[in-house]
């Protein structure tokens, strides 16, 4: 029995989690994540026991001193409350950490049950992959589920993929067997440009998030950030001409599969996106466009290496798609 000592009633709680690795191209899930933990102050109620799942070799302990005494942080997932204010408040539960080593139907069983305990209405899990998308467009981000009602009431996907996945598949197929409905949002990351952070990448994740839940986020820097990202990566490929070659021909393709009502259902998002920051009073900063915050676009196929003069075969960190 999952005991939740302090933690107090929530309001119609929907839990979001992201976890570092296989499925966090760019760490842009998980520093999604913990931008939702420190804009809204979030308070860590629960915590997994490392020893159940990860391995230490793998995931080594942090050494640190504090006030003149040593100390260890051990490698974990753990567990915070958020309450989002409004007009209509509601509570997320917020999930961060690192792919566990091991059991992980135990560690989503585990999860499952502050799930429970806690009366969690939707799972929203965040992942993000490596694709062939150029980094001057919108990032696309697709939203999946495996259940058909979801996916028609929210305008999602339905899972199709098959293939090897990571935490955030096996977690979302747990939840289905739960009966807890799940979802999952995907960024994809250019794999020319891999090395994290992805603030742009972050920051299409968290205006889709909103989009789904129907909130406004606080973006703090985090627009700034993504544009500054992308000047630094356009300096960087207008000094290789293979690279910029290959960015062009990234875009040429993008822009030929882009069907033309997208453009048409972004304009309507981001419109509602600019209502929901003016009414609700939130405070943020920047402007969601300058995100690339690219909707329910064609998912591109991944690919792997830093460099690319030619599009990459796929790799165990490419999904086409991705897992739910």
């Amino acid at each position: 029995m999952i005991e939740l000592e302090g933690v107090p009633e929530l309001i119609d709680p929907v839990m979001v989690a992201a976890f570092e690795g296989w499925n966090d191209a760019g760490d842009a899930a998980s520093t999604a994540v913990a931008h939702l933990e420190r804009e809204w102050k979030g308070e860590v109620f629960a915590a997994l026991d490392a020893e159940d799942y990860y391995d230490f070799q793998v995931n080594r302990p942090t050494v640190f001193i504090e006030g003149g005494v040593r100390k260890i942080t051990w490698p974990t997932t753990r567990l915070s409350v958020v309450r989002v204010g409004g007009d209509k408040p509601r509570d997320l539960v917020l999930v961060r950490g690192i792919e566990p080593s091991m059991r992980w139907r135990s560690f989503c069983n585990e999860l499952l049950g502050f799930a429970h305990e806690l009366g969690v209405e939707l799972v929203v899990i965040l992942g993000a992959l490596l694709g062939d998308t150029p980094h001057t467009r919108p990032v696309p981000i697709s939203g999946t589920t495996s259940d058909p009602e979801l996916a028609r009431r929210m305008n999602l996907e339905e899972t199709k993929y098959e293939g090897p996945t990571g935490i955030v598949g096996v977690l979302q197929e747990a939840c289905t067997h739960a009966g807890v409905p799940a979802v999952s949002l995907w960024a994809a990351v250019p794999h020319y440009v891999s090395q994290p952070p992805n603030p742009k990448a972050t920051l299409a994740l968290l205006n889709r998030l909103e989009d789904l839940l129907d909130l406004s986020i606080p973006l703090g820097e985090l627009p700034e950030d993504a544009r500054a990202w992308q000047v630094g990566v356009d300096q960087l490929a207008a000094e290789d001409s293979e690279v910029a070659e290959y960015v062009q021909t990234l875009e040429e393709a993008r822009d030929t599969a882009e069907l033309p009502e997208a453009s048409g259902e972004a304009i309507a998002r981001e419109f509602e996106r600019y209502l929901r920051r003016r009414d609700g009073g939130s405070g943020t900063s920047g402007h969601a466009t300058e995100s690339g915050d690219g909707g329910s676009y064609r998912r591109d196929a991944p690919g792997g290496p830093a460099r690319p003069p030619k599009p990459p075969k796929a790799g165990p960190d490419d999904e086409e798609p991705p897992e739910e």
